[in-house]
């Protein structure tokens, strides 16, 4: 979803920067969008400080900041891992929140933060206590942020996506036989009948980033083809 909005801003005439903790695919992803790179983990406060001083360093003050990175691990509750519990807090919801802490006074007034959440927050699956508990935090926290940054006209919203075509599952650890058959799982539960493409999260990211949004903040935008209705 990283790579798909990062396509469609570039297309759009943004100056854009992206991040990943993996270089090799992070370089790639730079070399295939034209983009600017920066190595950076969100689970590591050490990196995030890093990133905001070389984004203010090299290239000002921000007017859009996207914050999607994200792990899951699916693990019934009595046998979730403490250290596994902690990685998916640290990424998803710690990691998010001191990014948006570091960054907020380097972002221009103005400024729209998108952050993303999951229909997971609000929904329920077996196996993904931690994966849920995570998102519904940020889901709550973009409520408190928009209220904080309303006087500098900084908008914070977030956006659930359903399913989406992305490598979440591959690094999952599932093989191909059991992610094929999670598609077609995934695929029924949608009314539209498909999952979703990365790239219309970066158009919602783009719109909710625009001027024709500019009364939005503090909004969570379910994306998920009708998934939750069911």
């Amino acid at each position: 979803m990283g790579y798909g909005t990062a396509k469609v801003l570039k297309d759009l005439g943004a100056t854009v920067i992206i991040t990943g903790r993996r270089k090799e695919a992070l370089d790639q992803a730079a070399r295939e969008l034209g983009v600017n790179a920066i190595l950076s983990d969100q689970g590591k406060l050490e990196d995030i400080d890093n990133l905001v001083s070389e984004v203010s360093d090299k290239y000002g003050k921000v007017d859009i900041l996207y914050i999607n990175a994200g792990i899951s691990r699916s693990n019934a509750i009595e046998l979730e891992k403490p250290e596994d519990f902690d990685t998916m807090m640290n990424v998803n919801f710690r990691g998010v929140f001191f990014t948006l802490s570091k960054f907020i006074p380097y972002l221009n007034d103005g400024a729209s933060v998108v952050i993303l959440s999951s229909i997971l927050a609000t929904t329920v699956s077996p196996g993904l206590a931690v994966y849920s508990a995570s998102k519904a935090a940020v889901s709550s926290f973009v409520k408190t942020a928009a209220l904080e940054l309303a006087p500098r006209k900084i908008r914070v919203n977030a956006i659930s996506p359903g399913a989406i075509d992305t490598e979440l599952f591959t690094k999952m650890g599932f093989d191909e036989q059991t992610l094929s058959g999670m598609n077609d799982y995934l695929v029924s539960l949608t009314p539209i009948g498909r999952i979703g493409k990365p790239e219309e999260i970066g158009q919602l990211v783009a719109f909710l980033s625009s001027d024709e949004a500019s009364f939005i903040t503090g909004s969570d935008h379910i994306i998920d083809g009708g998934s939750t209705l069911l």
